[in-house]
């Protein structure tokens, strides 16, 4: 898969291609969908596939830290779409030039001049443009003028639920990890860089790899059963908390720390992802550190409970 990152990097498609647009947050079960038709789409026309995302999503360019929480950074994104049959990923910066390109803008610089669009596969509820203006009965009558076909993607439904990442960033929200994951198609994961921390988690007996998450906000809070992999292909078994440490420090920055069971080794610097199995509680301030380190023995007794659960399943 080519990354693309803006349309300065982009060489016209001299013979066109095949195209979907969206934030596609989450990649979930009704994305990859969408995906694999227009894969068949370009397979039937010889056309590579293109797909076109924003950073930042539009709502977090209008809405800053009052923005949706992301089920997925750029970085984790990019890892899934290139599991996919997926040519080209054409990264849009999303930003107040972007933000004030008229419609019909987009539709003739963008879509015919640079991407020589020949079928694209859209939601019905799509807007672009300023103000909104473009939407897809717009596309549907350019694409009559200039040649390109135009095809709904349709609302996608498991067991009567309909799936979007609205539904999935609810089902985080209140905890319903097994709801997430059905919806997702795959356990719901964070991905980082396992950096230094304040290593105060040693000084209770409980030693952490701790993430970075690059996010305003995020869907998930609280303690959590948890597995990491990323480590020499093992699957290690954990606890983690995603919060701001109310007992410690109280930041206001959301931090997610893994205290990985029966391991030890240095891995600093390590790209890792923390898959999340099921939550325990809500994040709590304790009056004490020694209230917290019981709370945390309280928790890892409940976690290797469900694990054990889970292979006897």
């Amino acid at each position: 898969m080519r990354l693309i990152r803006g349309l300065s990097y982009l060489e016209p498609f001299l013979n066109g291609c095949v195209l979907t647009i969206g934030n596609f947050d989450g990649l979930h079960s009704g994305h990859r969908t969408v995906i694999k038709k227009l894969a068949e789409r370009g397979k039937s026309l010889n056309l590579p596939v293109v797909v076109m995302i924003f950073e930042p999503q539009p709502l977090e360019y209008f809405l800053g830290d009052n923005s949706p929480s992301r089920l997925m950074r750029l970085r984790e994104k990019v890892i899934q779409f290139a599991k996919l049959p997926v040519n080209h990923l054409v990264i849009m910066r999303f930003n107040r030039q972007f933000a004030n390109y008229e419609a019909e803008q987009f539709i003739q610089e963008v879509l015919i001049e640079k991407l020589n669009v020949k079928h694209l596969v859209i939601g019905d509820d799509f807007h672009f443009g300023k103000g909104r203006r473009g939407n897809f009965a717009m596309l549907k009558e350019k694409g009559k003028q200039f040649g390109f076909n135009v095809e709904d993607t349709g609302s996608f439904e498991l067991s009567g639920l309909r799936i979007s990442s609205t539904v999935i960033r609810d089902a985080l929200a209140e905890g319903h990890l097994e709801k997430a994951e059905k919806l997702l198609g795959r356990c719901f994961a964070i991905c980082g860089r396992v950096v230094h921390g304040d290593k105060r988690g040693r000084t209770i007996g409980y030693p952490t790899a701790n993430l970075k998450l690059f996010r305003k906000n995020t869907p998930i809070n609280g303690v959590f059963a948890v597995t990491m992999t990323g480590i020499d292909d093992q699957e290690v078994e954990g606890i983690a908390n995603v919060g701001t440490r109310p007992t410690v420090d109280g930041t206001s920055k959301v931090i997610l720390e893994t205290h990985l069971f029966d391991f030890d080794q240095e891995i600093y610097g390590r790209y890792v992802e923390i898959h999340f199995k099921k939550k325990i509680r809500d994040e709590m301030c304790f009056q004490s550190l020694e209230g917290l380190k019981n709370q945390i023995a309280d928790d890892i007794i409940k976690t290797k409970k469900i694990f054990a659960e889970l292979k006897r399943l």
